[in-house]
């Protein structure tokens, strides 16, 4: 289905889930542009996808940078002629694997992490906002992470600014549905990256099979790409200020 036909979507961070949604929203008929501080991760998605027969094309964007996030929105307006769409994907990492708590985490990490992972995401949606309103509306949507919901021993930087881009995402939804702008946030649980499969130990995938409710796989990049779709879709137009967990049944919220 062309359910984005004619449609302009910026996605902001390429990579295993960015590069993903690039490739469906094209494939769902809409002018993509991919941006990513890694503008050779972007550049490569943006072959695939016009070597397919899509539109698609490819700026530097890094999300410390205000004047590369102001750009990348320019880009979809001189390209494309505006811009219907915006998905912020991009997030660091940086305490993601380290066992350390709240009295041990080093504030130039907690501070690096917030600017990307939160001031990055509200910097987007600043520069997005006009160009979705001068088209009468559009959808912004924000890839978060169960981590905003459940508890844990680490990672209190990332679970901190993924519960803040659930109330960015809340307040855009409040304050913007009279502009015709929905926001919503998809909230990936365990999800294998293509050429990762060695990278996690098979116990650590069958730890993630093991609490979740569905239990013959773990999810992928096209699970997040399917719902973003039908989200940034017409078909999604009356949905907003709600997040929804991609998870196999890991959290289960009323």
């Amino acid at each position: 289905m062309l359910r984005l036909a004619g449609k302009v979507v910026l996605v902001a961070g390429a990579g295993a889930i960015g590069s993903e949604l690039a490739r469906r929203y094209a494939a769902e008929g809409a002018s993509v542009v991919l941006g990513d501080v890694k503008v050779n991760s972007a550049q490569e998605a943006v072959e695939e996808i016009v070597g397919a027969g899509g539109q698609a094309v490819a700026i530097k964007l890094d999300g410390t940078d205000e004047s590369s996030i102001v750009a990348a929105v320019a880009k979809c307006r001189e390209v494309y002629g505006g811009l219907d769409g915006l998905h912020v994907n991009f997030a660091m990492f940086e305490d993601n694997e380290t066992d350390i708590g709240v009295m041990d985490l080093d504030l130039a990490t907690f501070d690096q992490l917030m600017q990307v992972n939160v001031r990055g995401f509200l910097l987007c949606t600043r520069h997005a906002l006009p160009e979705l309103i001068a088209r009468g509306g559009g959808a912004i949507l924000y890839t978060g992470s169960i981590a905003a919901y459940i508890g844990g021993p680490r990672r209190v930087a990332y679970a901190m600014s993924k519960s803040a881009i659930l109330a960015l995402m809340r307040h855009v939804a409040t304050r913007h549905g009279p502009d015709g702008i929905r926001a919503n946030a998809l909230v990936p649980g365990f999800i294998l990256r293509p050429g990762q499969e060695d990278v996690f130990r098979p116990e650590i995938v069958q730890g993630a099979k093991n609490i979740a409710l569905i239990k013959s796989r773990i999810g992928h990049p096209g699970d997040v790409a399917a719902l973003s779709a039908l989200l940034m879709s017409d078909e999604g137009s009356y949905i907003t200020g709600q997040s929804i967990a991609i998870d196999g049944g890991i959290t289960m919220r009323a």
